[in-house]
């Protein structure tokens, strides 16, 4: 696995709190995945992960983390970083 990205942006919203890791235009694809949903459940509920697949290629990498808007900007940027190296590790 190649380094943690950085977080590029963090938005909040009504449900949650976005946090973008990867420009969503260098992927092919973007999907919302079950899996990723329930390794991303046990950092934090009801969390989300959208999963990019890169042009050319067959890796999927995590482009952003959606976690509820309840826990907080501060606590939502440490949750996705968390979910980010536990898929991604």
């Amino acid at each position: 696995m190649s380094s943690t990205p950085a977080i590029q942006s963090v938005e909040t919203g009504e449900e949650y709190v976005h946090v973008r890791f990867r420009d969503p235009d260098a992927f092919e694809t973007i999907r919302t995945p079950d899996w990723a949903a329930k390794a991303a459940s046990e950092v934090s509920a009801g969390a989300e992960v959208r999963m990019g697949k890169r042009s050319g290629s067959d890796d999927w990498a995590v482009q952003s983390v959606l976690v509820d808007v309840h826990v907080g900007e501060a606590k939502a940027r440490e949750q996705a970083v968390q979910i980010l190296e536990k898929i991604e590790s």
